[in-house]
């Protein structure tokens, strides 16, 4: 659940994804032909040291570092280069478990690493907690906007919002219960900047609800867009306001719900990270 600051959205909660392996069924071979041996293994054996290479050098070209400026971020038609959403490859900034990055390179690229990082605070479960709000909207937003901002989430984060995600007004859920509210950011994009600000759009997933064996808001996902307007103050961006809207949304997978079990742990166990282009 988050607040934009030009209009309210619904959903927008972080997580994690889950990547699966399928194994042909029987014993037939994938292609439909038979088994080939000898000379077949050692071309096998030749394609993995080759693909083994590649990737040692893809590794390479990417840790270089920075970007030599030489292409444009469009190519011919219009159409974005590969370029335009890669790794850019620079040392991202320096963080401490627990505690918000800060320290952002002053251009584009430090912009759209703040508004990720920023995303994944301002669609938490730490912001529905009263006493940390305060601390987050202080490291978050500019100092200008900060009185503003507490108001409007305090007044949207009231004791009867919170009752109505099944959390007291401390924002604790009930025992034998974990409330489930985490952001991914899955890309980044700068739609306008300038040397003090710039407008940084962040394409997210997430999760929400709360896990629990009786829980009547299981924990689900979602897709949705927060558009940041950051501004660069006490050598470092803040955000000035945000947005959200949903989407854009894959087709649905056909992964197993887990159990609520599963899902609290889950939470508990895995750790998030520190986002940067």
């Amino acid at each position: 659940m988050s607040l934009g600051d030009d209009q309210e959205g619904s959903g927008g909660y972080g997580g994690t994804g889950q990547t699966r392996t399928r194994y042909p069924e029987g014993g037939s071979d994938v292609y439909g032909g038979a088994r080939r041996g000898g000379r077949s293994s050692s071309r096998s054996l030749v394609t993995v040291v080759g693909v083994v290479v590649l990737l040692i050098a893809a590794i390479a070209f990417a840790n270089r570092g920075g970007d030599d400026g030489s292409s444009s971020a469009e190519g011919a038609g219009g159409q974005p280069k590969t370029s335009s959403t890669a790794p850019s490859g620079t040392k991202p900034v320096q963080s401490t478990p627990g505690v918000i990055p800060t320290g952002y390179a002053h251009d584009a690229q430090g912009a759209q690493s703040a508004a990720a990082n920023y995303a994944t605070i301002l669609v938490s479960a730490d912001i529905l907690k009263p006493t940390r709000r305060a601390e987050l909207v202080q490291q978050v937003f500019v100092t200008d906007r900060q009185a503003a901002l507490t108001a409007k989430f305090n007044k949207a984060y009231s004791a009867e919002f919170l009752s109505k995600l099944g959390l007291d007004q401390n924002g604790d859920a009930a025992a034998g219960h974990t409330y489930v509210s985490r952001t991914v950011p899955i890309g980044t994009k700068v739609t306008s900047a300038s040397a003090t600000s710039a407008a940084v759009e962040v394409w997210c997933t997430g999760l929400y609800g709360t896990a629990g064996a009786d829980s009547t808001d299981p924990v689900t996902s979602d897709w949705f867009t927060m558009t940041l307007q950051m501004r660069w103050a006490d050598s470092d961006w803040k955000v000035d306001s945000f947005s959200q809207k949903d989407g854009p949304a894959p087709v649905p997978g056909d992964d197993k719900a887990s159990s609520a079990d599963d899902m609290a742990k889950a939470v508990e166990e895995y750790g998030g990270f520190t986002y940067a282009r």
